[in-house]
């Protein structure tokens, strides 16, 4: 029997984010200006056709899946890579810091150039509609951030955490990653990630806060033709 984090995206889309979902039965999206992830049900031919049929000309989508990734016909790969998928094995308590404060759409922009910086992964003006995102800002810089991303029952992705080489090594990125982590323990959901399996120091961070290898992942960027 399949985890349903082996496929994060479909099954983020079928329930939590089905508000979200663009498409149909068979293959989905979310919205270009939110997030570019998108899957097909399963690689049947019916469903890869209707995930090709998603994408306009020069369009990109992000595929995540545990297994091989069969790319839809009209689309050529730009990036493939492998990551590692981590799930945290106990609760982690809420962090009251008074640094810490909840990014709103005024922060979209800044949030947006934070992420370009530091490219912790898929980043849009829109990012802020998956979940909630938070920061830590000095002398009114954003400094840090991190929030939320792909949910599904019980389950929600601790996403977007980067700090601003000006803000590097004061332990803001730790900070943060624990207080997202306190969040999602409240509402009694189990938290999970994502990082690339070449980013090794990452993970040996992420394994001293407590989490787990669940799944090698792997990851196709590919965008249509034309």
């Amino acid at each position: 029997m399949t985890h349903s984090l082996d496929r994060p995206a479909w099954n983020a889309l079928l329930t939590v984010h089905a508000d979200l979902a663009e498409g149909g039965p068979l293959a989905k999206r979310y919205p270009t200006s939110i997030v570019p992830f998108a899957a097909p049900r399963d690689d049947t031919p019916e469903s890869l056709r209707a995930l090709a049929a998603l994408s306009a000309p020069g369009e990109i989508m992000a595929l995540v899946e545990a297994g091989p990734i069969t790319v839809p016909d009209g689309h050529d790969v730009l990036i493939e890579s492998t990551l590692v998928q981590m799930i945290g094995d106990r609760p982690y308590e809420r962090i009251d810091d008074m640094r810490i404060e909840p990014l709103t759409p005024d922060d979209a922009e800044e949030m947006l150039a934070l992420a370009l910086l530091t490219k912790p992964g898929p980043f849009t003006l829109g990012a802020q509609r998956l979940g909630t995102f938070w920061g830590v800002k000095i002398d009114g810089r954003l400094a840090a951030m991190a929030g939320q991303r792909m949910r599904h029952p019980g389950l929600s992705e601790l996403s977007g955490l980067c700090t601003h080489p000006d803000f590097q090594k004061r332990g803001l990125g730790t900070l943060l990653f624990r207080f997202v982590a306190g969040e999602i323990t409240a509402r009694d959901e189990q938290v999970f990630l994502h990082a690339y399996a070449s980013n090794t120091s990452a993970i040996a961070l992420y394994e001293q806060l407590g989490f787990k290898l669940r799944s090698q992942m792997n990851v196709k960027i590919v965008q249509r033709r034309g």
